[in-house]
């Protein structure tokens, strides 16, 4: 346990007069404020207060219509939150301020029904109480512009000027010549404690792809969180801007947002995944969470896929899924299963786009794949080859959603959802989503402007 009084005597020390704080919203966007140390020192045994219209509105500040937790009939109270100050951070452009995560927690003080992070610690307790020490890497592929927040906007997000030219994944020319900036990123992910294991140039402008190292859960999560943050911010510092969304071009790549993963016995430590007697080293235990993450990837689809956008990316042929299929180092499936030792035996998720929320990524991956432990379930024949040429011989069920609407449909009437994340998330989660898709529905964009403005 971390003392609040010997952080507070620390930071006194050291003449530091005010702290960070930081949470993530519904959307997984960070939010937060500055807080003086005096008041640090008064909230951080105990908990205070956020206006809750944070866990009501979207990413552009607009609150929510349909959504009964929290609204105009609520009159938008405080939601009190808890600063976890085992998430300590000291900011290495703001002269070692600390920096802290918090979490939302409910009326008696437990976890909250809505609070991303309250709702993967929820299912870490069920992973706890079935023996499991779940383990995650995040990757992530961003692109990255020579633009300011201000001039993307003054060119409509249009013509944009990427950091470099053309299609040149894994090019050594390109970390060569921009090794500073690499090699400058690098040293300020892991100063803020989210290292990375690799760094490389993606296919396409611009674009880099992030492995950050594996951790317990809740760390992984926490650290993908301020990655994304930090990276924009990094950046936007230096004269650029870095983009997480699922697709900002259709002439490239989306960006992924992948999930590696293994169970960890908490009785002898040991991945309960790896069984070297087994094809592929696969444990029967790995077969049924495999087995789990198959057969609840569309129900959760509105979670790993939150966004209008996030569709654009899960297109054949485009390095991302388009159905719930699962095989054996094979990067055209779903599901892809690595094979490795006792310490590296794990499945990598790929379903998931970098515009998504790490917590609720975390929570609906482990969700499905304890639920298929605890109910055995198959998770049918690997695929073998090109996954998408295997699309049209898989029923209904493995069929993946093309838009935010129709998945947003399969997770309100998702029995794992509502038995892992509760009711009241479900209920909440889902008006958020029906809320982007009319939003986005009201909207005239540039393609309907060019199709009917003249011709119709």
């Amino acid at each position: 346990m971390i003392e609040a009084d010997n952080l507070i005597s620390q930071y006194e020390s050291e003449g530091i007069n005010r702290v960070k704080l930081g949470f993530t919203d519904i959307d997984g966007v960070l939010r937060g404020k500055y807080i003086s140390l005096d008041k640090f020192k008064s909230i951080a045994a105990g908990t205070a207060g956020f206006c809750d219209c944070v866990l009501g509105w979207d990413m552009n500040d607009q609150l929510y219509d349909n959504a009964k937790y929290t609204g105009w009939h609520t009159a938008f109270p405080d939601a009190a939150f808890r600063v976890d100050l085992a998430t300590e951070r000291r900011l290495q452009d703001e002269n070692n301020l600390p920096f802290f995560l918090v979490e939302f927690v409910a009326d008696d003080g437990g976890l909250h029904p809505i609070c991303p992070r309250s709702r993967l610690k929820h299912i870490l307790g069920v992973a706890e109480s079935m023996g499991y020490l779940p383990k995650l890497a995040f990757e992530y592929e961003f692109f990255i512009f020579n633009e300011t927040a201000q001039s993307v906007r003054e060119k409509n997000y249009t013509d944009l000027a990427p950091l470099s030219p053309g299609n040149f994944g894994y090019s050594v020319l390109r970390t060569m010549t921009l090794s500073d900036l690499f090699n400058e990123f690098m040293d300020y992910c892991l100063a803020h404690d989210f290292p990375l294991e690799g760094l490389h140039c993606e296919t396409g402008p611009g674009v880099w792809e992030a492995a950050i190292a594996v951790d317990d859960a809740l760390a992984a999560a926490d650290k993908a969180v301020l990655f994304k943050t930090f990276a924009k911010a990094f950046f936007q510092k230096r004269g650029m801007i870095a983009t997480f969304m699922a697709k900002w071009s259709m002439d490239y790549p989306g960006q992924s947002g992948h999930v590696h993963q293994s169970l960890l016995s908490t009785e002898d430590g040991r991945n309960v995944f790896f069984d070297a007697n087994e094809p592929h080293s696969m444990s029967a235990t790995m077969h049924h969470y495999v087995g789990g993450l198959r057969h609840h990837m569309r129900p959760l689809l509105a979670v790993t896929s939150p966004t209008i956008n996030s569709y654009t990316r899960l297109v054949k042929g485009a390095w991302a899924p388009t159905a719930a299929t699962w095989g054996v180092e094979n990067r055209t499936t779903a599901l892809r299963v690595i094979e490795g030792s006792d310490k590296s035996q794990r499945v990598e998720f790929r379903v998931g786009s970098a515009d998504a929320n790490p917590y609720l990524v975390a929570a609906a991956n482990l969700a499905a794949g304890l639920t298929g432990i605890s109910e055995k379930l198959d998770p049918g024949e690997a695929a073998v080859g090109n996954a998408y040429e295997l699309q049209s011989e898989l029923p209904q069920d493995y069929q993946l959603c093309g838009n935010l609407r129709d998945a947003n449909r399969e997770f309100v009437n998702s029995e794992v959802a509502t038995q892992m994340f509760g009711d009241t998330f479900v209920a909440h989660y889902a008006a958020s989503r029906d809320w982007e898709v009319r939003e986005y529905e009201r909207a005239v964009n540039d393609w309907q402007l060019r199709r009917y403005f003249e011709i119709i």
